[in-house]
């Protein structure tokens, strides 16, 4: 795994050993930073269940300003650890090394800007998140949530959380999912290619 674009360009990633992280490829990180390059520089990012640490440093190496990784498998904190300091990013970042549910209390900004989330598939874990998301004062209208998740996973239940699907982006066999707080019901707006099928709904992304 390496880093797609900017500062750590082409710089290659520890990733943990094992099956316990699922790191995401390549083309597809390749794919979500071309989606959302325009909200990156300057931004405060979240990587949560962080594994190697490969998307928010991709998000630092492309301008953002401060990134909060989170993962508390041992191996992959150190491997996080590891791959700050090697991309030379470690006076940009903080590593919590907790469970998701406590670090989110620990993360103490005005406003984070992205939040990435790539939680265990069969956990179960999406509608929990998003609920302890809302009740964070750093998640705000402006704030954009991906979470990445298995292609059939249905997120119907986005507005008992408070959140919008704004934008849904399919690969073959799971999709990234865009939120924001909720403001009003969007309409669906289904558009599909030979790879990848995407939805895009109406409202600020």
């Amino acid at each position: 795994m390496r880093v797609i674009a900017g500062r750590a360009r082409s710089l290659r990633l520890k990733t943990p050993k094992g099956q316990e992280t699922r790191p995401t490829t390549d083309r597809i990180k390749e794919t979500l930073f071309n989606m959302i390059q325009g909200e990156i520089p300057d931004s405060i990012f979240a990587d949560l269940f962080a594994g190697s640490g490969g998307i928010g440093i991709e998000a630092l190496s492309r301008g953002a300003r401060y990134a909060y990784f989170v993962d508390n498998d041992r191996e992959a904190a150190a491997c996080i650890q590891d791959n700050l300091s090697f991309t030379k990013f470690s006076n940009q970042a903080t590593l919590l090394k907790q469970d998701v549910f406590i670090a989110l209390s620990a993360i103490h900004e005005k406003e984070v800007d992205i939040i990435f989330m790539d939680p265990p598939y069969l956990a179960g874990l999406e509608l929990d998140l998003l609920k302890a998301l809302g009740r964070q004062s750093y998640v705000t209208p402006n704030t954009l949530l991906i979470l990445e998740a298995k292609i059939n996973t249905d997120f119907s239940f986005a507005q008992e959380a408070g959140f919008t699907v704004v934008r849904e982006k399919k690969y073959k066999t799971n999709k990234h999912v865009f939120f924001r707080r909720s403001e009003e019901e969007p309409q669906i707006d289904e558009k599909v290619g030979n790879d990848y099928e995407e939805s895009n709904l109406p409202g600020k992304f």
